[in-house]
């Protein structure tokens, strides 16, 4: 309530103005009448009862303050009472941010606690953090760049994958940071961005060129700086060498040393900002404020695009019981409108104020997908019905309505609902068809990645899980072995009769899987529940993904550097360096 109180005002003051003719025309009206007819000056005070009815007299003395109070609601609603904010996506600030990441060696260096490496993945956690509105993206790159999520409102799932950045999974070493911004152009591209930052952590560049040459007014460059002036040097943990440190081929310790003064030179000349990482915020706020063309120096990170609810027209509703009062007639209608009891079917109620597709959108902000879905249409809203299935969990109704659409965003989301109902085999097959048609997807060939290796997992599964079955049917014991005792004399014996014993220990292994068989034929209570218990544990284990992506990460970098030099992609570099 505190909070209300003090966020409550007008949105049209001036509409105030109007309670002071309000007042005057009640107090006027009010005045006129309140001296009563003619009659009461002409008319004995004796006779006044009998002869005049007083009745309609105390109504025309309530009409006139009935009226100023009207009047007053209305100017208090016309005014715009206020005290709740209402969010407006339509105005949203449509800000492309793209997070360059170095990941060449020289991050692992600990000049700054407890790496170079762990400090920068906490500020881009930090960046993520106050990046609530807008598109953000994020590259990494060592000796190649490759996308890790294109421009996305979701920063949580760039969040996730953060964790798993190393430079030890990079395929090529090296700090080509012209590769990482031509990747960084190429999402502006897929995204239709017309102007956006870059921001690149980094610990250094190796040739300014890479960043010269690909400056833009529309995009510009701005760096944040890991590292110190004093640098360290390179520790080999990461190859099961403790203690040891990277060297040159004399034999030399490296040592890798931030140029704070060289790489602003870089960020001046790119249009942007440089800053040194810090414990504040202060330097993420600086270099995410880098002016776009069209913005003042000035400008500043805000959210301005909430609005205030206008919450007059509760007032007007309140009107509503007055101005059935002012008909004879219609003031016996006060009375069932106000008794009566809220629709049982809220739909009805709603349905008077939205479209159904308004009500719909509107449950879809508020996390009630299953609702949204039964409000949208089949017809032209079918793609927001889809999303708002697939929300809900009804992964098959939503794969039908896919199913129906051949644009490319629907061969992906059906991709997407086949992999949730683990029809892996179907979901690889839709992801083919979206990468065929944009072979640049990035969400499609990372999504196809992890399904690749769900249903290798659950072939894995399926063909241990016959093994044991194989293998359950055949003999445990060892037929020959001398159950007494006896000597090795007689082992030819044994064997011959562990031969004999075989068919016998076969027909009695089938016996006990018949008496496990009810006499219907069907299989067991017991045996049921065992099977529904592994198929339960198997499923849920399917289901499981793993928290590192690190691997599938890997695996999708590899991947790219294999088919870029097999088209030639790569210009030579003019650097043995791979720090």
């Amino acid at each position: 309530m505190p909070d209300v109180l003090a966020d409550f005002h007008f949105l049209r003051p001036w509409w105030l103005l109007a309670l002071i003719p309000a007042v005057l025309a009640g107090l006027w009206w009010a005045r006129r009448h309140g001296s009563g007819s003619h009659w009461e000056n002409a008319i004995a005070p004796e006779l006044l009862g009998v002869l005049l009815e007083r009745r309609g007299v105390s109504r025309a003395r309530r009409l006139p303050w009935l009226a100023a109070g009207a009047l007053a609601l209305a100017a208090l609603g016309l005014a715009g009472p206020a005290w709740e904010r209402l969010p407006q996506p339509v105005e949203q600030k449509q800000d492309a941010l793209v997070i360059v990441f170095d990941l060449s060696l020289s991050m692992f260096a600990q000049d700054v606690a407890p790496s170079r490496l762990v400090r920068a993945r906490q500020k881009i956690a930090d960046i993520l953090r106050l990046r609530d509105e807008g598109f953000t993206a994020l590259v990494a790159y060592a000796g190649d760049a490759h996308a890790v999520v294109p421009l996305t409102d979701d920063t949580r799932t760039i969040e996730n994958l953060l964790s798993a950045l190393r430079p030890d999974m990079m395929p090529v070493l090296g700090s080509d940071l012209g590769e990482a911004l031509e990747q960084a152009y190429t999402l502006f591209d897929n995204a239709g961005v017309s102007q956006g930052r870059i921001l690149v952590v980094t610990d250094g560049v190796d040739r300014i060129s890479d960043a010269t040459e690909r400056r833009n007014p529309r995009f510009p460059i701005s760096f944040l700086g890991v590292g110190t002036a004093a640098g360290a040097e390179i520790p080999l943990d990461f190859v099961n060498q403790p203690g040891q440190v990277l060297r040159t081929q004399q034999g030399d310790p490296i040592r890798a040393r931030l140029d704070a003064d060289g790489i602003a030179r870089i960020a001046e000349i790119t249009y942007g900002r440089y800053r040194t990482l810090t414990l504040a915020d202060s330097d993420i706020e600086h270099l995410l404020a880098t002016p776009l063309p069209g913005e003042e120096e000035t400008a500043e990170v805000e959210r301005d695009f909430d609005t205030w609810a206008d919450m007059g027209f509760w007032l007007a509703l309140a009107l509503l019981p007055l101005a059935l009062a002012g008909f004879r007639r219609g003031a016996l209608a006060v009375v069932p409108l106000l008794l009566m009891p809220a629709p049982a079917d809220a739909g009805l109620w709603d349905d008077l104020w939205q479209r159904r597709d308004q009500q719909a959108f509107e449950a879809l902000r508020d996390g009630e997908p299953a609702v949204a879905a039964a409000l949208f249409d089949d017809g032209s809203d079918e793609p927001w019905r889809a999303a708002a299935l697939y929300r809900s969990g009804e992964y098959a109704a939503a794969a039908e309505h896919y199913r129906s659409r051949d644009a490319t965003a629907d061969l992906y989301n059906l991709g997407n609902a086949l992999a949730q109902q683990q029809a892996y085999a179907d979901a690889i097959e839709a992801y083919d068809a979206v990468l065929y048609r944009d072979p640049d997807h990035e969400d499609a060939r990372f999504n196809k990645a992890l399904v690749e290796e769900l249903l290798e997992r659950q072939q894995q599964a399926e063909n241990d899980q016959q093994a044991r079955q194989d293998q359950g049917q055949q003999n445990p014991e060892d037929s020959t072995a001398n159950p007494e005792g006896g000597s090795d004399d007689s082992g030819e014996a044994n064997e011959q009769q562990g031969e004999e014993q075989q068919p016998s220990e076969t027909a009695q292994s089938q016996e006990q899987q018949s008496e496990a068989r009810s006499e219907d034929g069907e299989p067991s209570e017991e045996l049921t529940a065992s099977r529904d218990e592994k198929q339960d544990a198997l499923e849920q284990w399917l289901r499981r993904v793993p928290d590192d992506p690190g691997g599938l990460l890997r695996r999708k970098f590899q991947y790219e550097t294999n088919q870029r030099l097999r088209r030639g992609d790569y210009r030579s570099q003019d650097s043995e360096k791979i720090w």
